[in-house]
C-alpha cells in the first residue's frame, strides 16, 4: 500500500516539540526547507501496491538514505543515530521528538530494491535541484562538465584460486547436508589443509609445491561436484536448487589464467578486475563508475555504474546521458582525460581532451586546467561517502550505491554553502552592532 505520512503528534502532551529543542539555523534545518519533499511522492508512488499494509513514509526513506550516505554509515548506525538526533529527526519531517526506532534495519533494504536504481535517479536529480535553489551552483554551470571514469571496489576478499575452490567446496558440502545428500567422500579436511599449505608456499615464495597444493584443491572441488551430480540426476527439484551453485562450479573449474571474465568471488560473480595504473592498487575488483562534474563547482550530475569493464571512452556516452536528465541541460563543452580518445559521444557538445592545444580560447584553457578537480571530488565520495567499498549485492547494488554516493557529495556540497552563508551572515550582523556601539 502507499506510504504514509510522519505522525505530528499533535495530540501528544508530554512529548518536546523539536523546533523548541534544536537551533533553526541549522544547515540541516534550512536544506530540509529547500527539498521539494512531495516530488518522491509522486516519483515513487508506483512502485506500491493499491492494496496491503501502508509502508514507511517516503520522505523517511528517502532521509535515512540521504544521511546514510552523506556520513558513511551502515544500514544499522544510521537507525541508531536517528534516535539520538533531533536535526535528523526534524529533517525528516517528525514536529516532536521520538525515542524509538523507526523502522528496523533491514526496510532500507527492501525498500532500495523495491524503488530500484533507476527510481533512486531521482534522489539525484532532486540534489541537483536544491543546489540551484540554494546557490550552491549556478545554472550556467551545467553546460560545462568533467568526466572521468573510477572504481568502486565491491566487497570481497582479495581473490586467490586456493580460497575459491576452497569456498566452492565448502558450498557444495553445505548445500549437501542440507538436503540430506550423502557424499562418498567431503574432502573438506584435506581442503583446509592444502588450502593452508599453498598460502604458506605462496607466501615463501615455493611457487611449484604452491601449484602442487592448488591441484589437490582442484581435484577435490571437482570429485564432489561430480558426486552430487550423479546423485540428484533426475531429480528437478534438487537440480533447480543446485544450478545456481553448479554453474559458478564450472565456471571455477574451467577458467584459466589469462581468461577474460573470471569469477572473483563466489557470491559477487559479476565483479571485474580492473586496472587502472596505480602504483598502490594495481589491480580493483568491482564495478567501473562513470562520474560527471560541473566544472567550476564540482557537482555531481551523473554517476553511472557499468557492467564488465569497458573502454573509457565507450562510457561518455551514457555517462552525458545521465548528466543531460539530471541537470535538464544539454551540455557545450564536455572536458575528459586522454583515456577518452576514440570515445562515443555524438551529442551537440565539443569534447576538449587533456593535453589538447588547438582550438583553445583562454576560457577554454583555464576551464581545460580544472579538468583534473574532478579527481578530488571522486576521492571525497570515496573517503567521505561509501564509493571505496561497496556492500550491495549483484549489479543493481553496485548501480543504487553508485547514485546514493552522488547525491549525498551533493548534499555535503550544499550542507557546506548553507554553513557559509549563514557564519556570513552572523558575521555581518556582529560587525553592525560593534559599529554601533
Amino acid at each position: 500500500m502507499r506510504p504514509t505520512r510522519p505522525s505530528s503528534g499533535r495530540h501528544d502532551l508530554f512529548r518536546e516539540r523539536l523546533d523548541a529543542m534544536i537551533n533553526m539555523s541549522h544547515p540541516l534545518v534550512k536544506l530540509s526547507k529547500v527539498m521539494d519533499w512531495s516530488r518522491f511522492d509522486v516519483a515513487f508512488g508506483g512502485f506500491y501496491r493499491p492494496v496491503g499494509r501502508p509502508a514507511k513514509p517516503t520522505r523517511l526513506m528517502v532521509g535515512l538514505h540521504y544521511l546514510k550516505h552523506v556520513h558513511d554509515l551502515s544500514d544499522e548506525e544510521t537507525v541508531e543515530r536517528w534516535v539520538e538526533n533531533p536535526y535528523w529527526q526534524y529533517f525528516w519531517g517528525f514536529e516532536f521528538f521520538q525515542t524509538e526506532f523507526p523502522i528496523d534495519p533491514s526496510t532500507m533494504t527492501r525498500w532500495r530494491k523495491r524503488i530500484s536504481p533507476d527510481g533512486l535517479s531521482e534522489m539525484l536529480k532532486a540534489s541537483v535541484d536544491a543546489a540551484l535553489d540554494t546557490g550552491t551552483v549556478k545554472p550556467s554551470s551545467l553546460e560545462r562538465i568533467t568526466v572521468d571514469t573510477t572504481v568502486q571496489p565491491k566487497a570481497i576478499a582479495y581473490p586467490t584460486d586456493g580460497r575459491l575452490y576452497l569456498k566452492a567446496l565448502m558450498a557444495l558440502v553445505r548445500l549437501a547436508k542440507r538436503f540430506g545428500i550423502e557424499l562418498r567422500q567431503s574432502h573438506t579436511r584435506l581442503a583446509k589443509a592444502a588450502a593452508l599449505r599453498a598460502g604458506r608456499y605462496a607466501h615463501a615464495r615455493q611457487f611449484r609445491r604452491m601449484r602442487r597444493e592448488l591441484k589437490k584443491l582442484r581435484t577435490y572441488l571437482g570429485r564432489v561436484y561430480r558426486d552430487i551430480g550423479r546423485k540428484i540426476a533426475g531429480n528437478l527439484d534438487l537440480q533447480a536448487r543446485f544450478a545456481r551453485l553448479f554453474g559458478l562450479v564450472e565456471r571455477l573449474l574451467a577458467q584459466k589464467p589469462k581468461d577474460r571474465h573470471k569469477l572473483y568471488a563466489l557470491h559477487a560473480p559479476e565483479v571485474v578486475c580492473i586496472s587502472k595504473g596505480k602504483a598502490r592498487t594495481p589491480y580493483e575488483f568491482g564495478a567501473k563508475v562513470g562520474i560527471a562534474t560541473t566544472n567550476r563547482e564540482g557537482l555531481v550530475l551523473a554517476s553511472v555504474a557499468f557492467e564488465n569493464n569497458p573502454y573509457d571512452g565507450h562510457t561518455l556516452n551514457r555517462t552525458v546521458a545521465q548528466a543531460v536528465e539530471i541537470g535538464g541541460v544539454d551540455p557545450e563543452r564536455i572536458y575528459v582525460d586522454k583515456g577518452y580518445r576514440g570515445h562515443d559521444y555524438q551529442g551537440p557538445a565539443t569534447v576538449f581532451l587533456a593535453g589538447q592545444k588547438r582550438g583553445l580560447t583562454p576560457t577554454i584553457r583555464r576551464e581545460l586546467k580544472r579538468r583534473s578537480a574532478i579527481e578530488a571530488t571522486i576521492g571525497h565520495m570515496k573517503t567521505d561517502g561509501r564509493l571505496d567499498r561497496n556492500f550491495l549485492i549483484g549489479q543493481d547494488g553496485d548501480a543504487a550505491n553508485a547514485t546514493l554516493v552522488a547525491a549525498a557529495h551533493n548534499l555535503r556540497l550544499i550542507l557546506k554553502a548553507i554553513a557559509f552563508w549563514c557564519a556570513l551572515i552572523l558575521l555581518t550582523i556582529r560587525n553592525a552592532e560593534t559599529r554601533t556601539a
